[in-house]
């Protein structure tokens, strides 16, 4: 009797620890991947887990055609990058809206910062970031308008030393993926507020895609400066589209953006996992920085 009785009392004790060992073991397969949800102590503890690598969603404020809401690019950027933080845990910083947007002044909702706040803003963001524990940071970009910035940026982080690095994710296509989404699309133009870019609200926030309203506004190609050959003036977008409508977005559907987002978002995890890994960019980054302050010692 006395040995039943020490066997149900160990088997008691032994059910109490459960849940303090389980919830200790999912302590960090739960840890939120949103910057501004994490306490102070479990940033910590995701920094660890996440190796140092956190993600800024870039995007926007701006008008997307009649039918989409004006923070789509963030919307969907950090959709994508939710994503990816499911198939690889890293730290997604809030939404990012400084960009480059003058093209768009002339519409409603369009919040265009000044070049040297936008500039500062992110540089300061980064070195906060790198302050705080994270080496690796990665730039998404959900924004078309950032295609000149961005890259800039990223060359200008070897102006002067820096403990850490700066990656711009740059998604491409399998031939597999793209077979496919040919395959859904109805249009071949666009690229603002189109078919695609709506298909991708579509998918994840139908409540704020109004595809009705997509035919409402034209998204056609005016051409209107397809005389300047071999130039490049700032006026290029607004000649094209004046209505800042690229495409049409009427035709979107909802399996065309779940493919989009996925391909992405598997592409950044895998971009995770090797940043993850790499031991290769902040050596080399040190390297540099210690021969060009006496460029004259590099051996040639």
């Amino acid at each position: 009797m006395k040995c039943k009785l020490v066997t149900t009392a160990l088997m008691f004790l032994f059910l109490l620890s459960l849940p303090l060992t389980m919830s200790s073991a999912q302590g960090k397969s739960t840890l939120p991947v949103k910057y501004e949800e994490l306490t102070a102590p479990e940033l910590v503890e995701a920094i660890e887990l996440s190796d140092g690598v956190c993600i800024i969603p870039l995007g926007i404020l701006e008008k997307h055609g009649p039918h989409l809401p004006l923070g789509t690019d963030l919307l969907d950027i950090r959709e994508t990058a939710l994503r990816a933080a499911k198939e690889e845990y890293s730290i997604i910083f809030p939404e990012f809206f400084f960009g480059q947007i003058y093209e768009a002044k002339h519409q409603p909702g369009t919040i265009a910062y000044s070049p040297e706040l936008v500039w500062n803003a992110l540089e300061e963001t980064c070195d906060e970031l790198a302050r705080n524990g994270f080496k690796k940071i990665v730039l998404a970009n959900g924004h078309g308008g950032n295609n000149s910035f961005l890259p800039y940026f990223c060359q200008s982080q070897l102006a002067n030393r820096k403990d850490y690095a700066v990656v711009l994710f740059s998604p491409g296509w399998d031939s597999t993926t793209a077979q496919k989404v040919e395959a859904l699309r109805k249009t071949t133009t666009g690229g603002h507020a189109g078919e695609t870019e709506t298909s991708m609200i579509l998918a994840h926030r139908p409540e704020l895609a109004h595809v009705e309203r997509g035919a409402d506004q034209s998204g056609e190609n005016q051409e209107r400066l397809e005389h300047l050959t071999f130039g490049y003036t700032g006026i290029w977008w607004y000649a094209q589209y004046p209505n800042h409508y690229a495409g049409d977005g009427s035709e979107a559907n909802r399996e065309l953006g779940e493919l989009l987002l996925n391909s992405r978002a598997s592409q950044l995890a895998e971009l995770i996992r090797i940043l993850k890994k790499d031991k290769t960019i902040l050596k080399l980054q040190r390297e540099f920085f210690d021969k060009s302050e006496n460029p004259l010692k590099t051996k040639q």
